[in-house]
C-alpha cells in the first residue's frame, strides 16, 4: 500500500516533466524552422537572420554555465540549434563568425561543482556536453576551422569526455547518456584531426590515444565504431601515433572487431589496421603475429564493399612482407574472392583486388594458382579501363603471371598477346609494364611451352588456333619459324585471316604476316629468294593505272586499279603461275583479284594506293597467298 501511494504521489510530477520536455522540444523546433525559412530567403536577408540566431544562441550559452535546471535545459537547446544549423556547410562560416566556438568549447566541461543543488542533482548530465561536442565536430568538417577549435582549448575537454566511461561504474550514471557523449567526443576528435598532422600530434600529447584504445572494448558498438574511426584518423601517416596505439595493446581488440558481424565495426577495424601497417614493417609483423591474417581474408567475402576494399588493400600490404606471407595468403583462401572482386561494378574494389593479386603474383606457385582459378581473363578485361590506377594494377598482375611457363599457353590462347598489343594505356609506367610482359612472354616461347602451343594449333578450336598463330608471329624465334608456320600450318591460319569478314581480323593477320616477313628477310638474308631473272616489260606512264587496254583489275578498299597481264607475266613468276596454271582467275575475261588493304598497305605503305604494285607482286608472302588459291 505504501509503495502504491508513493507511486501515485510521483505520477503528477512525471507528467509535469513530460509536458515540460514536450514544450522545450516544440520551442526548439520553432527556432530551427525559423532559421530554415530564413535560409531560403534572399542571401543578404538570410545571412542577417542566421547571424542573429547564432548570436542569440551564443548569448544563451555564455549566460547559462551553471547546474541550474533551467540553465541546463536552455543550454542544451542552444547546442542543439547550433548543431542543426552546422549540418548545412554553407552556414558553418556564419556560425563561427557569430562566436559559437568559444561558447561551445566552454560547455564541453561541466559547471563548477559549487553550484550543484543541495540534493546533488545534476540536471541534463552529459546532455549539454554531448550537444557541444556534436556541434564542434560539425564545424570541424571545414579544415579552416580545425585549428581555431583546438586553439580554443577543445582537445583537453574532448579527451576528458572520452574518460566518462568510468562514470557508469563509479556513480551509476545514465549509461545511454554517457555512451552518447563519448561517441560525440570521439567523432569530434576524428573531424578535428582529419588530414591535419599537427592536430593528430596534439591529440597524442593531450593523452587522447589510451582512452580511445580502451573504448575499443566498450559494450556499446556505436562507441566502438567511433573510437576506431578516431584511431584510424590518428594513425594515418603519423608514426608516433601508430607506435602508441600498438603499445596501448590495441591489436587484440581490433582483431576481434574484424570478426564482428556488424559491417560498420569491421570496416573501421580493418581501416585502423591498414593505416597502422602502412610503411611500417615492424607493425606489420606484429599485426600478423597477433592473428590478423585469417579474419582479413574473411572480409573479402563481406557484404560491405568498403570492408572488402580495405581488406584487399591490406592483403596487398601483407604480401609485400616476405615470400612466405604471399604463400600463406593464397593457401588460406584469398585468391578466389579476389578474382571475383575483379568483376565487381565498383571500380575501387576492382582496383584494390588487382593490386593484391599483383603482389601475390610475385611468387611462382601463386602465379599458377591465380591463372588456374580464372584470374587471367578478368585481369585482361581491366586493361580496357579508363582508370589509370586500375589499368596499371591489372598490367602489373599480368606481368607477374607471365613469369610462369605454365601460364604462357593460357595467356596466349585467351588472346592476351593481342590485348596487350592493342591496348590504349594512359600512364607511361603501364606502357613500360606491358612492354616488359610481352618481352617476358617472348623469352618463354621454346621447349615445352612451344610444344604445347603447336599442339593447340593442331587440335584446338579455330579461334584459339588463330590466336596462337598471331602471337607466335610476333613472339617466336626465327629459328622456329619453319616449324611453326610451314610444318604446322601456321601460315595457313594467318592467310585465312585475310579472308575474314572481320576488318579487325584482317588487320591482325596482315600485321602478323608483315612482322613474319620482316623477320625472315632481316634475320635470314642468305635464305631470301634471289630476284627473278625474268625480263621486265615497261609501258609508258600513260598506261599505269589506266583503263585503256587493261585486262586485269585489282580491287583495293572498293577502288579499282588497272593493270596488264603481259606486264605481270613478264615481271613475276607468281603471276605467270596464276594466269597460266590452274587458278580460278585464269578463266576470267577480266580478272578481279581482291587485295586486302590492311595487309598490303602495311607492306607498302602509300605505294599500294599509288599503283606501285611491282614490289607487292614479287613479295614472297603475296606469292604464298596466291598459291593458296590453287
Amino acid at each position: 500500500m505504501e509503495l502504491k501511494k508513493h507511486q501515485d504521489q510521483r505520477l503528477p510530477e512525471r507528467k509535469g516533466q513530460k509536458r515540460k520536455l514536450e514544450e522545450e522540444i516544440e520551442e526548439e523546433q520553432r527556432e530551427i524552422s525559423a532559421v530554415e525559412e530564413a535560409a531560403a530567403a534572399p542571401y543578404g536577408e538570410a545571412r542577417k537572420v542566421i547571424l542573429n540566431e547564432v548570436y542569440a544562441q551564443v548569448n544563451i550559452l555564455n549566460s547559462t554555465f551553471s547546474w541550474d535546471e533551467a540553465h541546463r535545459a536552455t543550454a542544451k537547446r542552444a547546442t542543439h540549434v547550433l548543431a542543426e544549423l552546422a549540418k548545412n556547410e554553407e552556414v558553418v562560416n556564419l556560425i563561427v563568425e557569430g562566436g559559437a566556438v568559444p561558447a561551445l568549447v566552454k560547455h564541453l566541461q561541466v559547471p563548477p561543482s559549487s553550484e550543484i543543488d543541495h540534493d546533488n542533482s545534476k540536471p541534463f548530465e552529459h546532455e549539454v556536453e554531448k550537444g557541444s561536442a556534436f556541434a564542434l565536430g560539425l564545424l570541424a568538417v571545414k579544415p579552416e576551422h580545425q585549428q581555431l577549435i583546438v586553439d580554443a582549448g577543445a582537445l583537453s575537454h574532448l579527451v576528458s569526455l572520452l574518460k566518462r566511461q568510468r562514470d557508469v561504474h563509479k556513480d551509476g550514471s545514465d549509461s545511454r547518456a554517457v555512451n552518447s557523449v563519448i561517441r560525440r567526443a570521439a567523432d569530434a576528435i576524428t573531424n578535428l584531426a582529419h588530414e591535419n598532422s599537427s592536430i593528430k600530434t596534439r591529440v597524442r600529447m593531450e593523452g587522447g590515444i589510451p582512452p580511445l584504445v580502451e573504448l575499443l572494448e566498450f559494450t556499446d558498438t556505436k562507441v566502438q565504431r567511433a573510437a576506431a574511426g578516431a584511431l584510424r584518423t590518428l594513425a594515418f601517416k603519423n608514426d608516433e601515433n601508430k607506435n602508441q596505439i600498438v603499445e596501448c595493446n590495441a591489436l587484440p581488440a581490433l582483431i576481434l572487431m574484424l570478426r564482428s558481424d556488424a559491417a560498420a565495426i569491421h570496416y573501421e577495424a580493418v581501416g585502423v589496421i591498414g593505416n597502422l601497417v602502412h610503411s611500417s614493417p615492424s607493425i606489420k609483423r606484429e599485426v600478423l603475429a597477433a592473428g590478423a591474417l585469417q579474419p582479413v581474408i574473411g572480409l573479402l567475402s563481406s557484404c560491405c564493399s568498403e570492408s572488402q576494399r580495405e581488406a584487399a588493400l591490406l592483403l596487398g600490404q601483407f604480401a609485400a612482407t616476405d615470400s612466405d606471407c604471399k604463400v600463406h595468403i593464397v593457401q588460406r583462401g584469398a585468391v578466389q574472392p579476389l578474382i571475383e572482386m575483379l568483376q565487381s561494378p565498383d571500380v575501387q574494389l576492382r582496383e584494390m583486388s588487382a593490386f593484391a593479386l599483383g603482389r601475390l603474383a610475385q611468387d611462382t606457385h601463386n602465379q599458377a594458382g591465380i591463372a588456374h582459378n580464372g584470374g587471367l581473363v578478368p585481369l585482361l578485361k581491366l586493361l580496357d579501363s579508363k582508370n589509370g590506377s586500375l589499368q596499371h594494377n591489372a598490367a602489373f598482375s599480368l606481368y607477374g603471371l607471365a613469369d610462369n611457363e605454365d601460364n604462357v599457353s593460357d595467356f596466349i590462347s585467351v588472346g592476351g598477346v593481342q590485348k596487350l598489343q592493342d591496348g590504349e594505356f594512359t600512364v607511361q609506367a603501364t606502357k613500360d609494364c606491358v612492354a616488359k610482359t610481352l618481352k617476358r612472354l617472348e623469352e618463354k616461347i621454346h621447349g615445352r611451352v612451344l610444344n604445347h602451343l603447336l599442339y593447340l594449333m593442331r587440335v584446338a578450336e579455330k579461334a584459339v588456333q588463330r590466336r596462337v598463330a598471331l602471337a607466335l608471329a610476333h613472339l617466336c624465334s626465327p629459328d622456329d619459324q619453319r616449324a611453326i608456320f610451314i610444318n604446322n600450318s601456321g601460315l595457313d591460319l594467318l592467310l585465312g585471316l585475310l579472308g575474314s569478314s572481320s576488318p579487325k581480323q584482317q588487320l591482325d593477320g596482315a600485321i602478323a604476316l608483315y612482322r613474319l616477313a620482316n623477320k625472315a628477310t632481316i634475320l635470314s638474308p642468305v635464305d631470301a629468294a634471289p630476284p627473278s631473272p625474268t625480263p621486265q616489260v615497261y609501258l609508258g606512264e600513260q598506261y599505269v593505272n589506266n583503263a585503256t587496254l587493261s585486262d586485269v583489275t585489282f580491287l583495293v578498299e572498293g577502288r579499282r586499279f588497272y593493270a596488264h597481264r603481259i606486264c605481270l607475266l613478264a615481271s613475276s613468276d607468281a603471276f605467270r603461275a596464276m594466269f597460266d596454271g590452274g587458278y580460278r582467275v585464269r578463266s576470267c575475261n577480266c580478272a578481279d583479284v581482291m587485295v586486302y588493304q590492311p595487309f598490303f598497305v602495311s607492306l607498302l605503305g602509300k605505294g599500294a594506293r599509288d599503283g606501285c604494285f611491282q614490289t607487292l607482286f614479287c613479295h614472297p608472302i603475296f606469292c604464298c597467298y596466291l598459291n593458296s588459291f590453287n
